[in-house]
This record gives C-alpha cells, sequence and structure tokens, in this order.
C-alpha cells in the first residue's frame, strides 16, 4: 500500500504486492516499474522521478490500526489548531483548524516545531514520556493575527496522515492511522488569541487617551483663559473619540440639574437639529439618553427602526450606543454613538466606551473644578487686598482731616485735599468691586461721566440679559447713554420671548445681543440659539464669571458664529468695543 504526496512516496510492500498494484495506487509511473519482484527498483525509477521514495517490507511493519473517527473529530472541533510533526519538521497529521491557517503562519509553526524538537532532543527531553512544554508566539500584526504555540513531545501512537494541507486534504479519506516506531515527533497546539489581543491593544489606547484628556499641560494652556482651556479640552474628546474608538458620529450630554435638563456639550457628526432636542433625564418621553441618565445603565439599540425609544439623530442612523458618564456613583451626563449601520455594537464594544467614558466625565469634571477654583481664588485674594488696604487708607483720611483742622490751607491746597478724598473713596468702591466679582463691572463712573453719543451706538437696538440686577442695569446705562436703545430683560426666558417676537415681526429688529451664559431658567447658548432663529445673524456676545460655563454655551456657540466673549469683572470700554466690532461686522 502506498500514499503520495507533491513531495513524498511511501511504499510499504512484500512479495504478495505487484508493481501492477502499485502502479493502480499511485497512477502514472516510469515503464522500469514493471518488474513485479523488483520494489528497490520501483523507489529507485521514483526517486529518479524527484520524489522521496521510501520502502519497507511489509512483513515486518506491524498491522494498520483502525481509523479513530471519534478522536479525529474531537480535534476537529475544539476550535484549536493541532499539528503532528518529526523532528525534520515534516508534517505527519493535522486538524482542520490547522489547515485553514495562512501557508506563511503554517510554516512558521513547523519551523517553531522543528526548533522545539532539537532542542528538547539536546536535552535528552524529546520522549513520549516527557511533559516537558515549549510556548511560542506567532503574530502578523498587519494582518492582525496573535497565535500562541504549545509544543510537547507526542505519545508513542499517533495518526500517519490527515488533513495535510489544502491540496492534501480531499485525497486523505481513506488514509488509516498506523504506528511510527523508532521516529521522534512533537506535536504543537495553536491558539488563536487575536481577539484578546485586540482588546488588550485598545484598552491600552484608551487608557493613554485617558491619561492625555486629564492632563492639562502647564505650556499649553499657560496663555488661554478658560473658554480656550475649555475648547482645548473638547477637541481632545473628538480627536480621542475618532483615533480610540474610531466614530466619527457622537453626542456628549451633561445633566443640568438645576433645571432638570440634559445639555449638549459636544456633538460631531451629527446634524445641527439636535441642538434643538429638550431631553431631560426620565424613563421614557426623552429617548434613550434621557433613559440612560435616569438609570445609570448603557444602551444598545441594535436596530432604530423597531427601538420605540430611539429618537432621531444622525441621518440614516440604524443603531447606536449609550453609555453614562460617571463621576464616581453619580451620574453626571451621556455619551451617545450612531451608527447607519444595523447591529454595530457589541457587548464589548459597550464596555469599550464605558471606560472611556469615565476619563471624559473625570476630564469635564476637573475643568469645572479649574474654574469654580479660579472663582473663589478670585474672590479671597480681592477680599485680602481689600482688608490689607483699609488700614492705610482710613490713616490717609485721618491725615486729610488734621490738614483740614488746621485751618491754615489756601483755596488751592483745599481743593486738593478734597481731590485726595475722592481718590482714597474711589480705591474703596474699585477694591469693592473686585471683590464682588462677577457681580460688578470695571470702570463704570469714567464711562458714565463721558455723556456725548457714540455715533457707531446711535439708534441701535441692543438686547441685554442679566440675571444681576446691578450688572444689566449698569449697562443698560451705559449704552443708552452712548445712544442706543436698549431693551433690559432680567432672565434668559425674557430675553428668548424678545428674540422671538422679533423673528416674528412683532418688534423691531436688534442689531447686537449681550447675555450672560449663566442664568436660573435658561443658559447662554439656549440665548443664542434664539437669536439664531430669527433668520438674521444678529452678533451675540456672552458673558461669564471668571469663565465659568457649566453648560459649556461658549464652545457650542463659538462653533456657529459667537461674536465674542466677555469675562466678569471686565471693564466697561471693554464691552463697547465688542459691542461697537459687532456692530460694524453686521454691517
Amino acid at each position: 500500500m502506498s500514499t503520495r504526496t507533491a513531495e513524498q512516496v511511501l511504499v510499504i510492500g512484500g512479495k504478495a504486492v505487484s508493481a501492477a498494484t502499485l502502479r493502480s495506487l499511485l497512477g502514472e509511473l516510469p515503464s522500469e516499474t514493471d518488474d513485479t519482484a523488483g520494489l528497490d527498483r520501483l523507489a529507485g525509477a521514483l526517486r529518479a522521478a524527484g520524489y522521496d521514495a521510501e520502502v519497507r517490507d511489509a512483513s515486518r511493519a506491524p498491522k494498520p490500526a483502525p481509523r479513530d473517527t471519534q478522536a479525529e473529530a474531537l480535534l476537529n472541533a475544539i476550535g484549536e489548531g493541532v499539528c503532528l510533526a518529526d523532528r525534520s519538521g515534516r508534517v505527519l497529521w493535522s486538524n482542520r483548524f490547522f489547515a485553514t491557517l495562512e501557508r506563511s503562519v503554517r510554516d512558521r509553526v513547523v519551523a517553531t516545531m522543528r526548533d522545539a524538537a532539537e532542542a528538547l532532543s539536546h536535552r535528552g527531553e524529546l520522549s513520549s514520556e516527557s511533559t516537558i512544554s515549549c510556548r511560542s508566539e506567532i503574530s502578523d500584526e498587519e494582518a492582525g493575527v496573535w497565535l500562541e504555540v504549545f509544543i510537547t513531545p507526542a505519545p508513542e501512537r499517533s495518526a500517519t496522515h490527515g488533513d495535510l494541507g489544502e491540496e492534501e486534504s480531499d485525497r486523505e479519506t481513506a488514509t488509516d492511522l498506523a504506528q511510527l516506531h523508532g521516529a521522534e515527533r512533537v506535536v504543537a497546539v495553536v491558539r488563536d488569541v487575536s481577539s484578546t489581543r485586540r482588546s488588550a491593544a485598545r484598552l491600552h489606547a484608551i487608557d493613554r487617551a485617558g491619561y492625555e484628556l486629564v492632563r492639562l499641560d502647564a505650556d499649553a494652556v499657560r496663555d488661554k483663559n478658560t473658554y480656550q482651556r475649555l475648547q482645548l479640552l473638547e477637541q481632545k474628546i473628538v480627536r480621542l473619540t475618532r483615533d480610540v474608538l474610531h466614530y466619527d458620529h457622537f453626542a456628549i450630554f451633561l445633566i443640568d440639574e438645576q433645571r432638570e435638563r440634559l445639555e449638549l456639550i459636544v456633538s460631531e457628526g451629527l446634524p445641527p437639529e439636535i441642538q434643538d432636542l429638550e431631553l431631560s433625564p426620565e424613563l421614557s418621553g426623552s429617548g434613550i439618553s434621557g433613559y440612560v441618565a435616569a438609570t445609570g445603565q448603557s444602551y444598545i439599540c441594535r436596530d432604530a427602526h423597531s427601538d420605540k425609544n430611539f429618537l432621531p439623530g444622525l441621518q440614516g442612523a440604524k443603531s447606536s450606543l449609550t453609555v453614562p458618564l460617571r463621576l464616581h456613583d453619580k451620574v453626571i451626563g451621556v455619551m451617545d454613538v450612531e451608527s447607519q449601520s444595523a447591529d454595530t455594537f457589541s457587548d464589548e464594544e459597550r464596555q469599550f466606551v464605558e471606560i472611556f467614558a469615565r476619563h471624559v466625565a473625570l476630564a469635564l469634571h476637573m475643568l469645572d473644578l479649574l474654574v469654580v477654583e479660579r472663582c473663589e481664588t478670585n474672590l479671597t485674594v480681592s477680599g485680602r487686598v481689600d482688608s490689607e488696604l483699609t488700614e492705610p487708607l482710613e490713616d490717609i483720611e485721618r491725615e486729610l482731616d488734621l490738614i483740614r483742622e488746621a485751618g491754615n490751607s489756601d483755596t488751592e491746597t483745599t481743593e486738593h485735599l478734597s481731590r485726595i478724598r475722592e481718590d482714597v473713596a474711589s480705591i474703596r468702591s474699585r477694591i469693592r468691586s473686585v471683590a464682588e466679582g462677577p457681580a460688578t463691572l470695571l470702570g463704570v463712573e469714567r464711562a458714565l461721566a463721558a455723556k456725548t453719543h457714540d455715533p457707531a451706538l446711535l439708534g441701535r437696538r441692543i438686547l441685554v440679559a442679566d440675571d444681576e440686577v446691578k450688572v444689566r442695569k449698569v449697562i443698560g446705562e451705559v449704552l443708552t447713554a452712548k445712544g442706543a436703545r436698549v431693551v433690559v430683560c432680567e432672565n434668559g426666558q425674557t430675553a428668548i420671548d424678545a428674540l422671538d417676537m422679533a423673528g416674528r415681526g412683532e418688534g423691531a429688529a436688534f442689531d447686537v445681543v449681550l447675555s450672560d451664559i449663566r442664568m436660573p431658567d435658561r443658559n447662554g447658548y439656549e440665548v443664542f440659539s434664539a437669536a439664531r432663529r430669527t433668520g438674521s445673524d444678529i452678533p451675540v456676545i456672552l458673558m461669564t464669571g471668571f469663565g465659568y460655563d457649566p453648560h459649556h454655551s461658549i464652545v457650542r456657540a463659538s462653533q456657529q458664529g459667537l461674536q465674542a466673549v466677555l469675562f466678569k469683572p471686565f471693564e466697561i470700554d471693554q464691552m463697547l468695543d465688542e459691542v461697537r466690532a459687532a456692530v460694524a461686522a453686521s454691517e
């Protein structure tokens, strides 16, 4: 009986085996093989034809063992590659999993088996009784393939042939298991760990991205105000979401606890209409984002068309993934990702996004803490300055009183003393103004003292919205003194109503809008959106105390054409300059 491959031929025969029988098994052979008694000549002819031929006497060989179909079925079903080879690297048997590997990968496995067999042989450990195991790794990073290979000495009884490769698999269905004595053989078990490695690599990338999000490089932020720092952070979020998670369509919402609303702070690849969605953290009525914000549980929408909780976002969206933004045990917002393919997101993908979302939540929280700290620090420092200057200012006033009481001052000296007293009072007033922080403005007296109209502002209709009485009153008076027609609103909703009326033609149009960012009922971005809804590009200037922007109104509005930002306490002259620039830009 014989078996033939592209490289090797094994001939087992005796007196009862004729050349004709061998020819019928092997196919077309050289004419020299017609000799019925010349198996050696047959082998020689085969070698001359390019075969690696070997002759064994059947009378000395053991009878072939029956084919072990159950063992073979088990080895084909384990989901790992199994390969038997001799120490020269010749494959004697392999299961189907091994045969499905790329040829180059199989060759690398066989080379590894050959090296392991050689090493074990040198140490005297290559025997069927040995329990020594060698571990190796084979990878193809470009193809995204990682394999673990475990090599051990083979037991004495084994298969000779099985699934030997693509070209051999169809021809070996009748091959029996046989006893191979005297050969040193090794078995390799090949395990595909590509999925595990890819997951580990992605987790490592997410960890690096998280570090980058929370790292505030001193050189990068030293010359930036709070708004610019926030803008830098949100640019990082967009870039890392694309680079690490490979998403182009996503949105991040934060919970406004005071108003029980979800505020959109970052949107990438989604239509502008998403800005107008009014969502709340609730189980129903606010879509998937509202549900996740209320429950703190991630939500995979596999089919947007059949999921009643899905609200329109990305045009043509067919699936989505929404995870909570957690800060410790508290849900502070949600991250929503949408895809134009159905059933895109798996549980593994959900875990990746949840980890990334924790980093996003921490980064946003840290930035807010920095802004709050800046506010508190400014107030504290201003208060200390006020306290430290109180005594010397009082001493100056006492000296002025003593000079006045002496009664030997002429008229000019008396006028100088009065001016000094006024300056002391002004110093006290300005220190108190700075100490009040966002509740006040600087340089008001000087601006109000100039009664002349400003030609650039004369007759301009300007809307001012701020919940601080003193701020809106001062701005209104200064702009009125410059010749503008000012509408002052005490909150955001009143400002929005005024803008909506102007948009419907029920009132004169506005030339400029100045709005505080943080108001109890509406935020600066909502006032900005109302101005955009009027159908005209009204310049909008937003104001904020020390850059505090809990709703991230500045970044959102800047992406859509915000005119300018003023950080309280600001100089009135700076505000007038920005209003003039806004009027000029709208002409």
